[in-house]
Protein backbone atom coordinates (compact mmCIF):
# COMPACT_ATOMS: atom_id res chain seq x y z
CA UNK A 1 0.00 0.00 0.00
CA UNK A 2 1.33 3.41 -0.98
CA UNK A 3 1.52 6.48 1.26
CA UNK A 4 -0.04 9.94 1.21
CA UNK A 5 2.06 13.12 1.33
CA UNK A 6 1.56 13.37 5.07
CA UNK A 7 2.44 9.73 5.69
CA UNK A 8 5.66 10.01 3.70
CA UNK A 9 6.80 13.01 5.70
CA UNK A 10 5.97 11.34 9.02
CA UNK A 11 7.68 8.10 8.00
CA UNK A 12 10.92 9.91 7.18
CA UNK A 13 10.93 11.82 10.46
CA UNK A 14 10.23 8.59 12.34
CA UNK A 15 13.12 6.83 10.62
CA UNK A 16 10.77 4.29 9.04
CA UNK A 17 10.44 3.00 5.51
CA UNK A 18 6.67 3.25 5.64
CA UNK A 19 3.74 3.98 7.94
CA UNK A 20 0.00 3.43 7.71
CA UNK A 21 -3.04 5.08 9.21
CA UNK A 22 -3.37 4.28 12.90
CA UNK A 23 0.32 3.62 13.56
CA UNK A 24 1.75 5.24 16.70
CA UNK A 25 5.15 6.75 15.99
CA UNK A 26 7.78 9.11 17.40
CA UNK A 27 9.07 11.78 15.05
CA UNK A 28 11.99 14.16 15.16
CA UNK A 29 10.81 17.77 14.90
CA UNK A 30 12.07 20.53 12.66
CA UNK A 31 10.32 23.35 14.53
CA UNK A 32 8.21 23.91 17.65
CA UNK A 33 6.21 27.08 18.30
CA UNK A 34 4.14 28.67 21.05
CA UNK A 35 2.47 32.02 21.69
CA UNK A 36 1.81 34.21 24.72
CA UNK A 37 -1.19 32.12 25.83
CA UNK A 38 0.24 28.65 25.26
CA UNK A 39 3.94 29.21 25.98
CA UNK A 40 3.63 29.80 29.76
CA UNK A 41 2.08 26.36 30.48
CA UNK A 42 4.49 24.83 27.95
CA UNK A 43 7.39 26.39 29.82
CA UNK A 44 6.07 24.96 33.09
CA UNK A 45 5.92 21.50 31.49
CA UNK A 46 9.41 21.98 30.03
CA UNK A 47 10.87 22.73 33.45
CA UNK A 48 9.55 19.42 34.82
CA UNK A 49 11.56 17.52 32.20
CA UNK A 50 14.78 18.89 33.69
CA UNK A 51 16.72 19.19 30.43
CA UNK A 52 17.97 22.14 28.37
CA UNK A 53 16.19 23.21 25.20
CA UNK A 54 16.89 20.76 22.40
CA UNK A 55 17.82 23.45 19.87
CA UNK A 56 17.53 27.18 20.48
CA UNK A 57 17.16 27.79 16.71
CA UNK A 58 14.24 25.37 16.34
CA UNK A 59 12.00 26.93 18.99
CA UNK A 60 9.84 29.89 17.97
CA UNK A 61 8.04 32.09 20.50
CA UNK A 62 5.47 34.55 19.16
CA UNK A 63 3.55 36.70 21.69
CA UNK A 64 0.69 37.73 19.42
CA UNK A 65 -2.66 36.92 21.04
CA UNK A 66 -3.02 39.52 23.82
CA UNK A 67 -0.16 41.75 22.71
CA UNK A 68 0.49 44.67 22.93
CA UNK A 69 -0.51 43.77 26.47
CA UNK A 70 -4.20 44.49 27.04
CA UNK A 71 -4.07 44.21 30.84
CA UNK A 72 -1.87 43.24 33.78
CA UNK A 73 -2.41 39.50 33.33
CA UNK A 74 -1.49 39.55 29.65
CA UNK A 75 1.62 41.60 30.44
CA UNK A 76 2.60 38.92 32.95
CA UNK A 77 2.15 36.14 30.40
CA UNK A 78 4.34 37.99 27.93
CA UNK A 79 7.02 38.45 30.58
CA UNK A 80 7.15 34.70 31.21
CA UNK A 81 7.79 34.15 27.51
CA UNK A 82 10.30 36.98 27.31
CA UNK A 83 12.30 35.81 30.32
CA UNK A 84 12.38 32.22 29.04
CA UNK A 85 13.55 33.33 25.60
CA UNK A 86 16.35 35.44 27.05
CA UNK A 87 17.48 32.82 29.56
CA UNK A 88 17.64 30.08 26.93
CA UNK A 89 18.96 32.14 24.04
CA UNK A 90 15.94 31.45 21.83
CA UNK A 91 16.90 32.84 18.42
CA UNK A 92 13.39 33.23 17.03
CA UNK A 93 11.65 35.24 19.71
CA UNK A 94 9.59 38.13 18.38
CA UNK A 95 9.11 41.13 20.64
CA UNK A 96 6.63 43.95 20.07
CA UNK A 97 7.37 46.00 16.98
CA UNK A 98 8.84 42.91 15.34
CA UNK A 99 6.08 40.45 16.11
CA UNK A 100 3.28 39.50 13.74
CA UNK A 101 0.45 37.00 13.85
CA UNK A 102 2.31 33.71 14.20
CA UNK A 103 0.89 31.78 11.25
CA UNK A 104 1.61 34.62 8.84
CA UNK A 105 4.95 35.49 10.42
CA UNK A 106 6.62 32.05 10.29
CA UNK A 107 6.18 31.51 6.53
CA UNK A 108 7.14 35.12 5.85
CA UNK A 109 10.37 34.71 7.83
CA UNK A 110 11.24 31.47 6.04
CA UNK A 111 11.05 29.40 9.21
CA UNK A 112 8.78 26.75 7.69
CA UNK A 113 9.01 24.98 4.36
CA UNK A 114 8.39 21.81 2.35
CA UNK A 115 8.85 18.42 3.97
CA UNK A 116 9.14 19.75 7.51
CA UNK A 117 7.43 18.43 10.63
CA UNK A 118 6.27 21.40 12.69
CA UNK A 119 4.17 21.45 15.84
CA UNK A 120 2.72 24.46 17.57
CA UNK A 121 0.72 25.01 20.71
CA UNK A 122 -2.01 26.58 18.62
CA UNK A 123 -4.64 24.74 16.61
CA UNK A 124 -4.04 26.74 13.43
CA UNK A 125 -0.45 25.57 13.12
CA UNK A 126 -1.81 23.49 10.23
CA UNK A 127 -1.39 26.67 8.12
CA UNK A 128 2.13 25.66 7.09
CA UNK A 129 0.83 22.68 5.14
CA UNK A 130 0.34 25.19 2.33
CA UNK A 131 4.09 24.85 1.80
CA UNK A 132 4.06 21.07 1.50
CA UNK A 133 5.04 20.18 5.06
CA UNK A 134 3.30 18.43 7.92
CA UNK A 135 2.25 20.88 10.62
CA UNK A 136 -0.29 20.49 13.36
CA UNK A 137 -1.39 21.89 16.70
CA UNK A 138 -0.62 20.16 20.00
CA UNK A 139 -1.29 20.74 23.67
CA UNK A 140 1.00 22.74 25.90
CA UNK A 141 2.34 19.64 27.69
CA UNK A 142 3.41 18.00 24.42
CA UNK A 143 4.94 21.30 23.34
CA UNK A 144 6.87 21.65 26.59
CA UNK A 145 8.30 18.14 26.28
CA UNK A 146 9.16 18.80 22.65
CA UNK A 147 11.17 21.89 23.61
CA UNK A 148 13.36 19.57 25.69
CA UNK A 149 13.50 16.47 23.49
CA UNK A 150 12.94 17.65 19.92
CA UNK A 151 10.46 14.81 19.46
CA UNK A 152 6.72 14.20 19.52
CA UNK A 153 4.44 11.22 19.12
CA UNK A 154 1.71 10.97 16.51
CA UNK A 155 -1.00 8.60 15.45
CA UNK A 156 -0.59 8.47 11.69
CA UNK A 157 -3.75 9.98 10.15
CA UNK A 158 -5.88 8.60 7.38
CA UNK A 159 -6.59 11.09 4.59
CA UNK A 160 -9.29 12.75 2.54
CA UNK A 161 -8.32 13.67 -1.00
CA UNK A 162 -9.75 17.04 -2.03
CA UNK A 163 -9.62 17.35 -5.80
CA UNK A 164 -9.82 20.93 -7.05
CA UNK A 165 -10.87 21.38 -10.68
CA UNK A 166 -11.55 24.40 -12.86
CA UNK A 167 -10.18 27.91 -12.41
CA UNK A 168 -10.95 30.23 -9.53
CA UNK A 169 -13.13 33.22 -10.59
CA UNK A 170 -11.91 36.74 -9.79
CA UNK A 171 -14.43 37.25 -6.99
CA UNK A 172 -13.49 34.03 -5.18
CA UNK A 173 -10.77 33.62 -2.54
CA UNK A 174 -9.30 30.71 -0.65
CA UNK A 175 -11.70 31.51 2.18
CA UNK A 176 -14.65 30.69 -0.08
CA UNK A 177 -12.99 27.39 -1.01
CA UNK A 178 -12.41 26.21 2.55
CA UNK A 179 -15.80 27.40 3.82
CA UNK A 180 -17.44 25.56 0.92
CA UNK A 181 -15.50 22.40 1.76
CA UNK A 182 -16.40 22.60 5.45
CA UNK A 183 -20.01 23.13 4.44
CA UNK A 184 -19.81 19.94 2.39
CA UNK A 185 -18.17 17.64 4.95
CA UNK A 186 -18.99 19.32 8.29
CA UNK A 187 -16.87 20.48 11.21
CA UNK A 188 -16.03 16.88 12.10
CA UNK A 189 -15.88 15.56 8.56
CA UNK A 190 -12.10 15.23 8.60
CA UNK A 191 -11.71 14.31 12.27
CA UNK A 192 -8.06 13.34 12.85
CA UNK A 193 -7.47 13.04 9.13
CA UNK A 194 -5.19 14.75 6.69
CA UNK A 195 -6.86 16.98 4.10
CA UNK A 196 -4.68 16.58 1.01
CA UNK A 197 -5.42 19.09 -1.75
CA UNK A 198 -4.73 18.02 -5.32
CA UNK A 199 -6.02 18.46 -8.84
CA UNK A 200 -5.56 20.92 -11.71
CA UNK A 201 -7.39 23.66 -9.83
CA UNK A 202 -4.55 23.99 -7.32
CA UNK A 203 -2.52 25.95 -9.88
CA UNK A 204 -5.13 28.75 -9.90
CA UNK A 205 -4.78 29.26 -6.15
CA UNK A 206 -2.38 31.90 -4.89
CA UNK A 207 -0.17 31.18 -1.89
CA UNK A 208 -2.45 33.40 0.20
CA UNK A 209 -5.36 31.20 -0.86
CA UNK A 210 -3.46 28.07 0.13
CA UNK A 211 -2.44 29.43 3.53
CA UNK A 212 -6.07 30.29 4.24
CA UNK A 213 -7.29 26.85 3.19
CA UNK A 214 -4.63 24.95 5.15
CA UNK A 215 -5.22 27.22 8.15
CA UNK A 216 -8.83 26.12 8.44
CA UNK A 217 -8.28 22.38 8.00
CA UNK A 218 -8.77 22.22 11.76
CA UNK A 219 -12.25 23.72 11.36
CA UNK A 220 -13.18 20.51 9.53
CA UNK A 221 -11.65 18.49 12.38
CA UNK A 222 -8.50 17.77 10.35
CA UNK A 223 -5.17 16.79 11.84
CA UNK A 224 -3.51 18.79 9.09
CA UNK A 225 -4.00 20.21 5.62
CA UNK A 226 -1.34 19.89 2.94
CA UNK A 227 -0.73 21.08 -0.61
CA UNK A 228 1.70 19.77 -3.20
CA UNK A 229 4.84 21.78 -3.88
CA UNK A 230 4.58 23.48 -7.28
CA UNK A 231 6.17 26.46 -9.00
CA UNK A 232 4.12 28.95 -6.96
CA UNK A 233 5.37 27.31 -3.77
CA UNK A 234 8.97 27.43 -4.95
CA UNK A 235 8.63 31.07 -5.98
CA UNK A 236 7.23 31.96 -2.54
CA UNK A 237 10.00 30.26 -0.57
CA UNK A 238 12.80 31.48 -2.84
CA UNK A 239 14.94 33.87 -0.83
CA UNK A 240 13.01 33.02 2.36
CA UNK A 241 13.50 29.35 3.12
CA UNK A 242 17.21 28.65 2.70
CA UNK A 243 17.49 25.08 4.00
CA UNK A 244 17.51 21.98 1.78
CA UNK A 245 14.02 20.57 1.47
CA UNK A 246 12.11 17.53 0.25
CA UNK A 247 9.30 17.69 -2.28
CA UNK A 248 6.86 14.92 -1.40
CA UNK A 249 4.17 13.50 -3.66
CA UNK A 250 1.51 10.95 -2.75
CA UNK A 251 1.89 7.47 -4.20
CA UNK A 252 -0.54 6.50 -6.95
CA UNK A 253 -1.89 3.71 -4.74
CA UNK A 254 -2.13 5.78 -1.56
CA UNK A 255 -5.24 5.08 0.48
CA UNK A 256 -7.83 7.82 0.98
CA UNK A 257 -10.88 7.39 3.15
CA UNK A 258 -12.88 9.42 0.67
CA UNK A 259 -12.54 11.88 -2.19
CA UNK A 260 -14.24 15.26 -2.43
CA UNK A 261 -14.33 17.20 -5.72
CA UNK A 262 -14.77 20.99 -5.86
CA UNK A 263 -15.16 22.81 -9.18
CA UNK A 264 -13.61 26.21 -8.54
CA UNK A 265 -15.05 27.73 -11.72
CA UNK A 266 -18.61 27.25 -10.46
CA UNK A 267 -18.04 28.88 -7.07
CA UNK A 268 -19.74 32.02 -5.76
CA UNK A 269 -18.83 34.10 -2.67
CA UNK A 270 -20.04 32.46 0.53
CA UNK A 271 -20.48 33.27 4.19
CA UNK A 272 -20.71 30.92 7.18
CA UNK A 273 -23.59 31.65 9.52
CA UNK A 274 -23.40 31.34 13.31
CA UNK A 275 -22.43 29.36 15.17
CA UNK A 276 -20.37 26.86 13.14
CA UNK A 277 -18.10 27.22 10.08
CA UNK A 278 -20.11 24.46 8.38
CA UNK A 279 -23.19 26.71 8.11
CA UNK A 280 -22.09 27.89 4.68
CA UNK A 281 -24.48 29.83 2.43
CA UNK A 282 -23.94 31.55 -0.91
CA UNK A 283 -24.19 35.32 -0.57
CA UNK A 284 -27.44 36.46 -2.15
CA UNK A 285 -29.43 33.35 -1.27
CA UNK A 286 -30.76 34.85 1.95
CA UNK A 287 -32.46 38.07 2.99
CA UNK A 288 -30.86 41.26 4.28
CA UNK A 289 -28.81 40.78 7.44
CA UNK A 290 -27.76 44.14 8.94
CA UNK A 291 -24.38 44.13 10.69
CA UNK A 292 -22.61 46.19 13.33
CA UNK A 293 -18.94 45.35 12.80
CA UNK A 294 -16.48 44.00 10.25
CA UNK A 295 -13.04 42.56 11.02
CA UNK A 296 -10.50 42.10 8.21
CA UNK A 297 -7.31 40.37 9.31
CA UNK A 298 -6.15 37.40 11.43
CA UNK A 299 -3.86 34.46 10.64
CA UNK A 300 -6.48 33.42 8.09
CA UNK A 301 -6.91 36.61 6.05
CA UNK A 302 -4.48 39.31 7.17
CA UNK A 303 -1.99 38.91 4.31
CA UNK A 304 -1.14 41.56 1.73
CA UNK A 305 -3.33 39.94 -0.93
CA UNK A 306 -6.30 40.03 1.45
CA UNK A 307 -5.72 43.71 2.19
CA UNK A 308 -5.39 44.47 -1.53
CA UNK A 309 -8.74 42.79 -2.22
CA UNK A 310 -10.43 44.77 0.54
CA UNK A 311 -8.79 48.05 -0.51
CA UNK A 312 -10.06 47.71 -4.09
CA UNK A 313 -13.61 47.49 -2.77
CA UNK A 314 -13.21 50.36 -0.30
CA UNK A 315 -11.68 52.67 -2.93
CA UNK A 316 -14.06 55.58 -3.43
CA UNK A 317 -16.48 54.27 -0.81
CA UNK A 318 -17.16 54.75 2.89
CA UNK A 319 -17.83 52.32 5.68
CA UNK A 320 -21.57 52.39 6.35
CA UNK A 321 -22.52 54.81 9.12
CA UNK A 322 -23.96 51.95 11.15
CA UNK A 323 -20.80 49.80 10.91
CA UNK A 324 -17.41 49.71 12.62
CA UNK A 325 -14.64 48.22 10.48
CA UNK A 326 -11.31 47.07 11.91
CA UNK A 327 -8.38 46.17 9.63
CA UNK A 328 -5.42 44.25 11.08
CA UNK A 329 -2.36 43.59 8.89
CA UNK A 330 -0.87 40.27 9.94
CA UNK A 331 2.80 41.29 10.18
CA UNK A 332 4.89 44.48 10.24
CA UNK A 333 6.17 43.71 6.73
CA UNK A 334 2.60 43.37 5.47
CA UNK A 335 1.66 46.61 7.22
CA UNK A 336 4.56 48.43 5.53
CA UNK A 337 3.79 46.97 2.12
CA UNK A 338 0.12 47.91 2.50
CA UNK A 339 1.13 51.42 3.52
CA UNK A 340 3.46 51.87 0.52
CA UNK A 341 0.77 50.49 -1.81
CA UNK A 342 -1.70 53.08 -0.50
CA UNK A 343 -4.04 50.53 1.09
CA UNK A 344 -3.76 52.05 4.56
CA UNK A 345 -4.75 55.47 3.17
CA UNK A 346 -7.72 53.82 1.46
CA UNK A 347 -8.84 52.09 4.66
CA UNK A 348 -8.56 55.20 6.81
CA UNK A 349 -10.23 57.41 4.21
CA UNK A 350 -13.07 54.89 4.07
CA UNK A 351 -13.51 55.11 7.82
CA UNK A 352 -11.76 51.95 8.96
CA UNK A 353 -9.68 51.60 12.12
CA UNK A 354 -6.25 50.12 11.31
CA UNK A 355 -4.45 48.14 14.02
CA UNK A 356 -0.92 47.00 14.78
CA UNK A 357 -0.44 43.28 13.98
CA UNK A 358 -2.23 41.19 16.61
CA UNK A 359 -4.75 38.37 16.91
CA UNK A 360 -6.96 40.81 18.81
CA UNK A 361 -10.68 40.30 18.27
CA UNK A 362 -10.41 36.88 16.60
CA UNK A 363 -10.39 35.02 19.91
CA UNK A 364 -12.33 37.63 21.84
CA UNK A 365 -9.06 39.08 23.07
CA UNK A 366 -9.48 42.81 22.60
CA UNK A 367 -9.71 45.60 20.01
CA UNK A 368 -13.09 44.62 18.66
CA UNK A 369 -15.18 42.80 21.23
CA UNK A 370 -18.88 42.80 20.35
CA UNK A 371 -21.70 44.04 22.56
CA UNK A 372 -24.78 42.00 23.37
CA UNK A 373 -26.84 41.17 20.29
CA UNK A 374 -24.38 42.60 17.76
CA UNK A 375 -23.42 40.97 14.46
CA UNK A 376 -19.95 40.88 12.91
CA UNK A 377 -18.73 39.81 9.49
CA UNK A 378 -15.19 38.58 10.05
CA UNK A 379 -12.37 37.12 7.98
CA UNK A 380 -11.27 35.12 11.03
CA UNK A 381 -11.61 31.35 11.26
CA UNK A 382 -14.17 30.59 13.98
CA UNK A 383 -17.69 31.76 14.71
CA UNK A 384 -18.47 29.73 17.83
CA UNK A 385 -20.89 31.03 20.45
CA UNK A 386 -19.17 33.74 22.49
CA UNK A 387 -16.02 33.68 20.37
CA UNK A 388 -15.95 37.47 19.99
CA UNK A 389 -17.95 38.55 23.02
CA UNK A 390 -21.39 37.89 24.52
CA UNK A 391 -23.08 34.56 23.81
CA UNK A 392 -25.94 36.33 22.04
CA UNK A 393 -23.62 38.08 19.57
CA UNK A 394 -23.15 36.60 16.10
CA UNK A 395 -20.13 36.09 13.84
CA UNK A 396 -20.42 35.51 10.09
CA UNK A 397 -17.24 34.17 8.49
CA UNK A 398 -16.29 35.45 5.04
CA UNK A 399 -13.45 36.30 2.72
CA UNK A 400 -11.99 39.81 2.51
CA UNK A 401 -14.07 40.71 -0.54
CA UNK A 402 -17.36 39.90 1.19
CA UNK A 403 -16.22 41.52 4.44
CA UNK A 404 -15.30 44.80 2.71
CA UNK A 405 -18.49 44.87 0.66
CA UNK A 406 -20.54 44.21 3.79
CA UNK A 407 -18.81 47.08 5.60
CA UNK A 408 -19.79 49.45 2.78
CA UNK A 409 -23.35 48.20 2.41
CA UNK A 410 -24.12 47.86 6.11
CA UNK A 411 -25.35 44.31 5.60
CA UNK A 412 -23.92 41.04 4.35
CA UNK A 413 -23.19 41.74 0.68
CA UNK A 414 -21.36 40.42 -2.37
CA UNK A 415 -18.52 42.49 -3.87
CA UNK A 416 -20.45 43.02 -7.11
CA UNK A 417 -22.99 45.09 -5.15
CA UNK A 418 -20.26 47.67 -4.48
CA UNK A 419 -18.08 47.40 -7.54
Amino acid sequence: MGMTMTQKILAKHAGLDSVKAGDLIYCSLDLVMANDITAPPSIAAFKKVGRPVFDREKIVLVPDHFQPAKDIKSAGLAKIVRDFARKNGIVHYFEQGRVGIEHALLPEKGLVGPGMVTIGADSHTCTYGALGGFSTGVGSTDLGVAMATGEAWFKVPDAIRVVLTGTKPSDITGKDVILTLIGMIGVDGALYKSLEFTGPGVSSLSMADRFTIANMAIEAGGKNGIFPVDEKTKTYIEGRFTKPYDVVEADDDAHYEREVVIDLSSMKPVVSFPHLPENTKVVGTFGDIPIDQVVIGSCTNGRLEDLAIAARIFEGHKVHSRVRCIVIPATPAIYLAAMHAGYIDTFINAGCAVSTPTCGPCLGGYMGILASGERCVSTTNRNFIGRMGPTDSEIYLAGPQVAAASAVMGRIAAPREVE
